[in-house]
C-alpha cells in the first residue's frame, strides 16, 4: 500500500530541492529566490524499499485573501488536508521564525501524522536551528541536507512504521473479490490505445493568460492548478493523470511562452525550458489561442515547434463565450489558420470556452482523434499503387534532361508517420514536389495535421562490378604462353 507525502514549509526552505532528491529526477524548479513554486507537484517517490507519492507544495503565506499569495497557501493547505502524512521543513540556518510557529500550530490541527524536518543542517552553523527546532512541539526534528542528500536514513526510519501502519490499514479495508485476468491481445487499429498504466500524454502550450490552467482544471472538475487574471502564475510543467470522459490521459501544464527578446528573468527562463521539455515528452499538443488575439507570432512559433518535434497538433481557440460574431470570427480563424501554418494543414480547430465548459468534448475527441492519425499505418502496396497515380498525374522533374525516377515507397516509422522514397537522384529532388507527395499523403491516406516526414533515398542503377579490374584464370593464361603474374 502506498501512501501520500506532502512536503509544506515556508518559501524558500528546500521543499522542491528535497523533492527532486526523493523522486530522483529534477522535475521541480529550484532556484535561490523564495516563491518559485506555486503549484502543487505529485512524483514517484523512492526511499530505500518505501514506495510512495510525494507531493511539492507552495510556501506557506501568511495572507489569507484572494490575493495570489492567498491562493497559494489555500491549494498548499488542500495538499495537507489530501496527504496521509505532512512532512514540515525549516531552514535550520535561519533557525524558526514566528511563521514557522504558526504554521506548526495549524499542522497540530489539520494533519494527523506530522515529522519535523530541519533542512540545510551540514555544517556546525545549522546546529542552534535544529535544536530550536524542538521548541515547535512536533517531536525530535530529522537533521537534513537535501542539496547533499544527508539525513535519508532518519527520513525513512520515520516513514516505516506510517507505511507499515497504512499497509494494515488497507488491507483490513480491502474487499475480497474473485480477480480474473484478461489478456490483451493486438487491436484491431493497430496502435496501443491509451490505458491506465500508459495514459495518452498530452501537453497544453501557448502564450502568458492563454487559460491553459483553467482549462485543465475545468477538464479535471476541480480547482487543482493555480488560476487567476494575472498572466504568469504557472511556472513548472505540472502533470495531471485523469479519465476524461473515458480516455486516460496524462496531461502537462506548461508555463506560457512569451517572446525569447522578452524573457530576461532567470525563473520565467527556467519555466519556458520546462514547457518545452513537456512538448518534447507528449504525444498530442494542445496549441490553447486567446480568441481576442489569435496567432500572434508567438502561437506560430509554438505550433511550429510542436510539428518540427514531430508530435500530434490540435489548435484550440479560447474564451469564445465572450466572441460576439462567433460566425465571422471562425471564419477568419479558419482562413488564417491554413494561410499561417500550411505544415499542419487539416489539424483540428476547436473553439472551447475554458470557463463554462463549451467544446470540452470536441476537444475531447480531436485530441483522440490526433492521436489516431499520429499512429496510422499504410502498407506498402497502398502506397505504391498510390505513388503509381502521383506520378502519372504529375511526373517528377527532370533537372539537366534527365527524369527522376521514383522506384519503390515504405513506411519506415509511425509516431508521426514517416515514408522513405527509392529515387534515382535524391539529391536533385526540389521541395516542392516532396511538398506535393506529403498533400497527397495528407489527403488521400486522411491524415490530416499531423507531421509527416518525407525521405528521398538513393537507389542506383549501376552496375556493382564497373571499375573492378578482371583478372584472367591461370589455365588461360598458360594457353596465352603467359607466365604467372609478376
Amino acid at each position: 500500500m502506498s501512501f501520500t507525502l506532502a512536503i509544506v514549509g515556508r518559501p524558500n526552505v528546500g521543499k522542491s530541492t528535497l523533492f527532486n532528491r526523493l523522486v530522483g529526477k529534477r522535475l521541480a524548479l529550484v532556484d535561490d529566490q523564495p516563491g518559485v513554486t506555486r503549484d502543487l507537484r505529485e512524483g514517484e517517490a523512492r526511499l530505500g524499499d518505501l514506495r510512495f507519492t510525494v507531493i511539492d507544495t507552495a510556501g506557506l503565506e501568511e495572507a489569507t485573501d484572494e490575493s495570489l499569495q492567498g491562493r497559494m497557501r489555500k491549494l498548499t493547505e488542500r495538499a495537507v488536508d489530501m496527504a496521509d502524512i505532512c512532512l514540515f521543513l525549516i531552514d535550520a540556518r535561519a533557525g524558526v521564525t514566528p511563521t514557522d510557529e504558526m504554521f506548526a500550530g495549524i499542522l497540530r490541527k489539520r494533519s494527523a501524522h506530522v515529522i519535523l524536518a530541519a533542512n540545510k543542517a551540514e555544517g556546525a552553523a545549522a546546529d542552534a536551528g535544529v535544536i530550536e527546532a524542538y521548541s515547535l512541539g512536533l517531536g525530535e526534528p530529522i537533521r537534513l541536507s537535501a542539496e547533499h542528500g544527508e539525513g535519508m536514513n532518519d527520513l525513512y526510519s520515520q516513514l516505516m512504521p506510517l507505511a507499515d501502519l497504512f499497509a494494515e490499514r488497507a488491507a483490513a479495508d480491502a474487499p475480497e473479490t474473485d480477480v480474473s485476468l484478461d489478456e490483451d491481445g493486438d487491436d484491431d487499429e493497430g496502435y496501443r490505445k491509451p490505458t491506465i498504466a500508459k495514459p495518452l500524454q498530452v501537453a497544453v502550450v501557448g502564450r502568458p493568460n492563454a487559460g491553459k490552467s483553467t482549462l485543465i482544471n475545468k477538464i479535471l472538475g476541480e480547482d487543482r492548478l493555480l488560476t487567476g487574471p494575472e498572466a504568469g502564475i504557472t511556472r513548472d510543467a505540472i502533470s495531471l493523470t485523469l479519465d476524461w470522459d473515458g480516455l486516460p490521459v496524462r496531461m502537462f501544464d506548461t508555463a506560457g511562452m512569451r517572446k525569447k527578446a522578452k524573457v530576461q528573468d532567470k525563473v520565467e527562463k527556467l519555466s519556458v525550458s520546462d514547457g518545452l521539455r513537456a512538448v518534447k515528452f507528449a504525444e498530442v499538443v494542445v496549441v490553447l489561442l486567446d480568441a481576442a488575439i489569435p496567432f500572434e507570432q508567438q502561437d506560430l512559433r509554438i505550433a511550429d515547434l510542436a510539428e518540427r518535434e514531430g508530435r500530434a497538433v490540435v489548435v484550440a481557440v479560447n474564451k469564445w463565450d465572450i466572441e460576439d460574431d462567433k460566425q465571422a470570427k471562425l471564419r477568419d480563424l479558419r482562413e488564417a489558420f491554413e494561410r499561417l501554418l500550411p505544415q499542419l494543414r487539416g489539424a483540428p480547430l476547436i473553439t472551447v470556452s475554458a470557463k463554462t465548459g463549451r467544446g470540452l468534448d470536441r476537444l475531447r475527441d480531436a485530441v483522440e482523434r490526433a492521436y489516431e492519425v499520429w499512429n496510422r499505418r499504410v502498407t506498402t502496396a497502398q502506397l505504391n499503387r498510390w505513388l503509381a497515380g502521383m506520378l502519372e498525374a504529375h511526373p517528377p522533374p527532370a533537372p539537366g534532361g534527365r527524369r527522376i525516377k521514383l522506384r519503390y515507397m515504405t513506411q519506415a516509422k509511425t509516431r508521426p508517420p514517416g515514408f522513405v522514397v527509392m529515387c534515382s537522384s535524391p539529391e536533385k529532388m526540389p521541395e516542392s514536389y516532396s511538398r506535393y507527395l506529403v498533400n497527397g499523403l495528407r489527403e488521400d491516406f486522411d491524415m490530416p495535421g499531423t507531421p509527416i516526414r518525407l525521405h528521398m533515398r538513393s537507389q542506383s542503377d549501376k552496375n556493382p562490378y564497373k571499375g573492378k579490374k578482371k583478372s584472367t584464370p591461370s589455365r588461360l593464361r598458360k594457353h596465352l604462353g603467359k607466365g604467372p603474374p609478376g
